[in-house]
């Protein structure tokens, strides 16, 4: 089994808040095809990088996760591509970790 965490931006590059129904949206979606999903995003998490200029970013991200049983890779990059438009963003991080369900 596989835990896939989605780390979406609260703002998008132009530091315009996102719309709450985008979260709703990919929540739903998830639930939808997965049986259900989690969004963290009563307290954005706040992650950091640096940049090609090697200036340090950060940005508040929502984390939304699922519990998959196997991973549908062609799938989840359509799926990471299309929330790079949705959120305005030019790269969205969507990870995958073995996981045990007890």
């Amino acid at each position: 089994m596989y835990l896939v965490q989605i780390l979406l931006p609260v703002y998008d590059n132009h530091n315009q808040r996102l719309p709450q129904e985008e979260f709703q949206a990919v929540r739903r979606e998830l639930t939808e095809r997965y049986g259900g999903a989690t969004a963290y995003g009563r307290a954005p998490a706040q992650g950091t990088w640096r940049d090609e200029e090697g200036r340090v970013r950060s940005d508040d991200v929502v984390v939304v996760e699922v519990m998959v049983e196997s991973l549908e890779r062609s799938w989840w990059k359509a799926y990471r591509i299309g929330l790079c438009a949705r959120f305005r963003q030019i790269e969205i991080v969507i990870r995958a970790t073995t996981i045990e369900a007890l």
